[in-house]
């Protein structure tokens, strides 16, 4: 049961501060446009292979127009169109798909192939590539899948310590695209000073969005005594958000949508922020600046970190 308004409503009225960019980046428009487009021109059902993107209700939104969301492809019939997702598969995905006569659409995001084709670069000159992420994350997964016997997964700075590479003068080092900016860079610095020949990626691995909305938490969170980020639970750079203002001493939460606010976390506060993960959609922000309104916090100011304007090629299989 929500708690009544007038229980919480500030003596004073609250001021919102909504930063730009948030929610959806464009890897994540483009992996919805798939399903939408596919579903629009050859009718359900069609199947996905995982969460589309980390969202349980961009999922469900997808669901109810006809998509069957699978965890294995053992779960699609023969012949039938599979949609994978913005996360990246590995190849062995790839190969049980042909396997199936499965016609394939892949919404990998751009910059996850950007990583997968480093893997296979470096994998090919015999360098040891130690991947940056967490185990248990489906990129991680699909990343790791490229070439397992030259990769060496690590997920903290305690990790730098127990790597046992074959030549430390061919190592390389890749990162999840989702991955905390400050956490990567000490991690990133003890391997250097462990491995002084260690090269890096030609150009950033963590994505232009994760460090967007990092920054501009970071810019945010001074100014606030509170900060609410809008994203699931199972969504990486969503949990980044919140790390990064914590790390700066603001009290920070991951919210699904507008109903997981606590009392607690609103009474007494003036300032409050409010973010979004890269796969959250915007009417579920809008919902919380709703209720946050209800509750005092009247005053609403946008702050802008950047402007974004990536836009991502649909898949060449939709232009076939």
């Amino acid at each position: 049961m929500d708690t009544p308004a007038d229980n919480l409503t500030c003596t004073e009225p609250g001021t919102l501060l909504l930063m730009r960019p948030r929610g959806f980046c464009a890897g994540v428009i483009r992996a919805i446009d798939v399903v939408r487009m596919v579903l629009a021109n050859l009718g359900p059902p069609v199947y996905v292979r995982k969460e589309i993107v980390h969202n349980r209700y961009v999922v469900d939104e997808l669901a109810s127009q006809g998509a069957i969301f699978v965890e294995t492809l053992e779960e699609v019939p023969p012949g039938a169109v599979v949609i994978f997702s913005a996360h990246g598969i590995s190849p062995q995905v790839r190969e049980e798909a042909r396997e199936r006569n499965l016609r394939v659409i892949d919404a990998t995001c751009p910059l996850v192939t950007k990583v997968h084709l480093e893997v296979i670069r470096y994998a090919r000159k015999n360098y040891t590539i130690i991947l940056v992420g967490h185990r248990h994350h489906d990129e991680v997964i699909g990343t790791l899948g490229e070439a397992p016997e030259s990769i060496r997964l690590i997920s903290t700075v305690e990790d730098v310590a127990t790597l046992e590479v074959p030549d430390p003068s061919r190592v390389v080092y890749l990162t999840q695209t989702t991955l905390s900016l400050d956490d990567t860079a000490e991690i990133v610095s003890c391997l250097k000073e462990r491995f002084p020949s260690i090269v890096g990626p030609p150009g950033q691995d963590i994505c232009y969005a994760t460090q967007n909305r990092q920054m501009a938490v970071k810019a945010v969170a001074p100014q606030a005594d509170g900060i609410l980020v809008v994203g699931a639970q199972n969504s990486s750079n969503s949990n980044r958000l919140v790390e990064v203002a914590q790390r700066g001493g603001t009290a920070a939460y991951l919210i699904g949508n507008a109903g997981d606010i606590l009392p607690e976390w609103v009474k007494g506060r003036h300032r409050i922020g409010v973010t979004a993960g890269a796969s959250t959609p915007e009417v579920l922000v809008g919902q919380v600046v709703e209720r946050l309104k209800e509750w005092g916090f009247t005053r609403v100011e946008e702050v802008e970190w950047v402007e974004e304007d990536v836009r991502f090629a649909l898949p060449a299989e939709l232009h076939a």
